[in-house]
């Protein structure tokens, strides 16, 4: 008897060492999975910087493209052009890093290194993209100082502050016509710019004034002129803002009336498909979306006063009414596919049911409660396919018939089979 067990002893050494090797693999990959999530968690202060890097980066270009317009208004295309080409480097780093946050939000899982190195990466373009910028700014910084110590100097500056001054008050006076015949909401961003131009020439005439004494004391002052002329410079570009709100305006009320006549060719469109729309829910939808979109163009009387907001709830309207006028077409589609495709169904789950009968009509007493009904719930089936409106809904009760048809067909083969052996 204990020759016969000669064996048991290396199963008990197998079988343990197996245990150990399966709880050794186990063990590894836990610790892999929480060096995993260690690794992911210490790398999210880096992720955060360069979120911030990439918003830091982004207002800079912005700003930058700005300053590029102004430098080439202001110094003609040749000066312009080092910023311009700093901008485009700054802009394709800038896009690059856009590229890489995107693919750390996205819903796919990515392992600690690749967000790591990605995130690295992302800091390397950014701060770039801000160096670039930076320098093409400092320079063209320098270039205006120079310009203004080597031509104009104080007297020019104070001529400049002057002019500027001028030319608020008659901004000024504009935008107080305008208020009587737009809403304040309409004219925020330019009363906004008229605050910054009244703040840019404070502070210039400010640093104009401790320069003008500096002078006269024979003490330093290029560097309080640089600032003036800077400050000058701001309150010109929101002057222009200022200056060109009514062309802006006048172009949004234009943007608006093209809108409300697209619109309005839309509904008609959508009323049309909605009267010939069979599916209901698509039906309801597209009634719905009609009904929003002609209450828009409706109160349009009431936003005249903002032609941005009257333009932007036009351009919305119209975005939803072509969704649901999409998915009415979809819709629509999907019933005439079924209609067309019901016919064959029906012929193939009549076939099926004919099959089906013959078997069981030759299997006789042999064939069983299973097929039998298998055969009575397609026969149900095809009445409901032959009387049912819906053509989807009839189309798949056809193919339940042909496939409970099918099933009853099997059945019947099988107890025959059985009944034999």
């Amino acid at each position: 008897m204990a020759d016969g067990l000669w064996w048991l002893p290396s199963l008990v050494v197998f079988g343990a060492a197996f245990l150990a090797v399966a709880g050794g693999v186990v063990g590894f990959r836990r610790l892999g999975v929480r060096r995993e999530r260690t690794a992911i968690d210490a790398g999210r202060a880096l992720e955060v910087r360069a979120k911030g890097l990439i918003v830091q980066a982004d207002t800079a270009v912005r700003e930058a493209d700005r300053e590029a317009a102004f430098a080439e208004a202001q110094f003609g295309a040749a000066v312009a052009r080092d910023v311009r080409d700093a901008l485009e480097t700054a802009r394709a780093r800038l896009h690059e890093a856009l590229l890489l946050q995107q693919r750390l939000d996205d819903a796919h899982p990515d392992t600690a290194a690749e967000r790591r190195n990605w995130s690295t990466r992302i800091v390397d373009l950014c701060e770039s993209a801000l160096a670039e910028i930076g320098e093409a700014d400092a320079a063209l910084g320098a270039r205006r100082r120079a310009e203004r110590g080597a031509g104009e100097g104080l007297p020019a500056l104070h001529e400049d502050a002057a002019r500027l001054g001028r030319r608020r008050d008659e901004a000024v006076a504009a935008l107080d016509r305008l208020a009587t015949r737009f809403a304040p909401a309409a004219l925020a961003g330019a009363r906004g710019a008229a605050a910054r131009v009244d703040s840019a020439l404070v502070g210039a005439t400010a640093s104009l004034d401790e320069a003008e004494r500096r002078l006269a004391n024979s003490d330093p002052a290029a560097e309080l002129l640089a600032v003036a002329a800077d400050g000058l410079a701001r309150a010109e570009r929101d002057l222009a803002d200022v200056e060109g709100v009514e062309l802006v305006l006048a172009t949004a009320q234009s943007d608006a009336a093209e809108s409300a006549a697209a619109l309005d060719a839309e509904l008609v469109a959508a009323r049309g498909e909605r009267d010939r729309e069979e599916d209901a829910g698509a039906q309801a939808a597209l009634a719905t979306a009609i009904g929003e979109a002609s209450a828009v163009l409706a109160s349009r009387a009431e936003q005249a006063g903002d032609p941005f907001a009257d333009r932007d709830r036009l351009r919305a309207a119209r975005d939803r009414l072509e969704v649901a006028r999409a998915a009415a077409r979809n819709a629509q589609g999907r019933l005439d596919g079924a209609r067309g495709a019901l016919g064959g169904a029906i012929a193939i789950a009549e076939s099926q049911l004919r099959v089906a009968a013959a078997a069981i009509d030759r299997g006789g007493r042999r064939i069983g409660a299973d097929a039998r009904t298998r055969l009575a719930e397609a026969e149900r089936q095809l009445v409901i396919a032959r009387q049912e409106p819906d053509p989807v809904a009839a189309l798949d009760a056809a193919r339940r018939a042909a496939s409970r048809a099918s099933d009853a067909e099997a059945l019947a083969a099988y107890d025959t089979m059985g009944d034999g052996r």
